[in-house]
């Protein structure tokens, strides 16, 4: 019995230590007649930071939770078979675009423009999917998903360029080695600001872990962020954005009698001559040569000329959406200018809401959160956050004050250190968040080795920024993506 000294003592609980808590399914895929067996784990693993205080190690201090979901096929030999770590991006978005829309087992059905699928939205087989060819682990960044900082560290640590490039490699680098896949070939799959990680990844794998990849895979790429960012005295996002100006534009039927190719190739050779001079001269510009300018770019956009010459030959792709379809009451999408929407007020400048993005989040949220829980027996009160929105307004780039955002030299440096490594490249043409061209332009300057350059495949479909919402581009993407693990796991 405890005497009255002790039971007079104040106690004290310490929280619970927080511990991985892996859910672990079985299921069967079959696929053009062939039945695919395969292992799903889900769940969070609980992400260390080795603590040295003056000088003296103090183990390993939980720091993150953070929630992956790895399909791995049943009886298959490890050193054989490639594993691709696949994650989007945001900054802040989870995995869910990629893991239900293209490279998964089972995938969400949204339906496309002009056929959206309605509530309650369903979920099928994925006859496509990547785990043919490769086991997939998609990885939520911290305060995406249900990943969380643990109790009493700070979420905002994680939001930023760098600790997110440890945090994302130290996953990688844990799962590699409790799984035993140092052997295996090892891809990076990225979307969007998962290119920018990606690229960053693919240095940072090699110079912390000594782990070289075979692949990186880079949809909807953004690599230097000044191609991208309309900002004052930068005039190259003008010129970059202006062959998917002219796609959107002739998908919506304001450039007739032209056919896509045709007008791309006009757009593309206006937009790496004529029009980037033109800017160049600022105030200097004679009136003709201005006048010329113009015209082309009204032809090419479907813009009026008054509007052209009002925003003084410079247009902002915010504002496009907004301008282009206004005489019809309708704006269009950001990251797939084949949609359309509506605004409350047609006098204001840009979109309210991007209907491309809109038309997807209740699919992917609401058949992501049904199968988490239902077919792969993962249970989490804490909402799965498809987009933190916290993470996106607040990303620290403090690494590049003072300079151009970029990792085109990242990317570089690792082709360059691995000659082995392969690059894919996927753009849609009606991509109004990461453009085409701008992508060309930053790998025709790429610093590598002329014959490093044969090592970078570039492909197009005719959709947008998560081109597997066209269904016609997400069976060809998954065939290419296939034809690429498949050449460059040199098994």
């Amino acid at each position: 019995m405890a005497s009255a000294e002790e039971t007079d003592k104040p106690r004290t609980t310490e929280p619970p230590k927080p511990v991985d808590d892996l859910v672990t399914t079985r299921h069967t895929l079959t696929v053009d007649g062939q039945e695919l067996r395969y292992t799903a784990t889900t769940g969070r693993i609980v992400l260390r930071q080795e603590v040295i205080t003056d000088g003296k190690f103090d183990g390993l201090k939980p720091k993150a939770e953070v929630f992956l979901t790895a399909y791995t096929l049943d009886d298959a030999e490890a050193a054989d078979r490639p594993v691709t770590f696949a994650f989007n991006g945001g900054p802040g978005s989870s995995s869910i675009w990629l893991h239900l829309g293209l490279l998964g087992p089972r995938r969400v059905v949204s339906g496309d423009v002009g056929d959206l699928a309605p509530p309650p939205y369903s979920i099928v087989d994925n006859a496509e999917t990547l785990l043919k060819h490769s086991d997939v682990v998609f990885i939520d960044p911290v305060s995406t998903g249900f990943s969380r900082a643990v109790e009493g560290e700070k979420p905002g640590d994680y939001h930023g360029f760098t600790r997110d490039l440890e945090s994302v490699g130290e996953i990688i680098r844990l799962w590699t080695s409790r799984n035993g896949r140092w052997m295996s070939p090892k891809f990076l799959a990225g979307e969007s600001y998962g290119t920018t990680r990606a690229a960053g990844l693919a240095a940072h794998l090699q110079e912390r872990y000594g782990m070289y990849l075979n692949g990186v895979i880079l949809i909807s790429a953004v690599l230097e962020f000044g191609t991208l960012d309309f900002t004052p005295g930068n005039d190259l996002p003008y010129t970059l954005f202006l062959p998917t100006y002219a796609a959107i534009a002739h998908y919506h039927g304001l450039v007739p009698d032209r056919s896509l190719e045709e007008l791309l190739a006009d757009a593309e050779r206006f937009a790496a001559g004529r029009y980037p001079n033109a800017l160049a001269q600022g105030n200097r510009i004679p009136a003709d040569y201005r006048a010329e300018v113009v015209t082309r770019l009204a032809e090419l956009t479907g813009l009026s000329e008054d509007y052209i010459d009002r925003v003084n030959l410079r247009i902002e792709h915010m504002r496009f959406f907004g301008e282009l379809l206004r005489s019809r009451r309708q704006t269009v999408g950001r990251l797939d200018g084949r949609f359309t929407g509506w605004n409350p007020d047609y006098g204001s400048e840009t979109p309210d809401r991007d209907p491309s993005f809109n038309a997807i989040t209740g699919p992917y949220a609401a058949a992501l959160n049904h199968y988490l829980r239902m077919e792969l027996e993962y249970h989490n009160d804490l909402p799965y956050e498809v987009l933190s929105m916290d993470a996106a307004k607040n990303w620290s780039y403090k690494e590049f004050e003072g300079q151009q955002i970029t990792v085109a030299e990242k990317l570089a440096e690792a082709m360059r250190v691995n000659p082995h490594l392969k690059v894919h490249v996927a753009s849609g043409h009606y991509d109004g968040a990461t453009p085409y061209f701008a992508t060309e332009n930053t790998l025709s300057r790429l610093q590598i080795p002329a014959d490093l350059t044969t090592n970078i495949e570039v492909k197009y479909y005719p959709a947008g920024h998560m081109m597997y919402v066209h269904n016609p581009s997400r069976i060809q993407q998954s065939a290419d993506l296939a034809t690429f693990i498949t050449t460059s796991s040199n098994r």
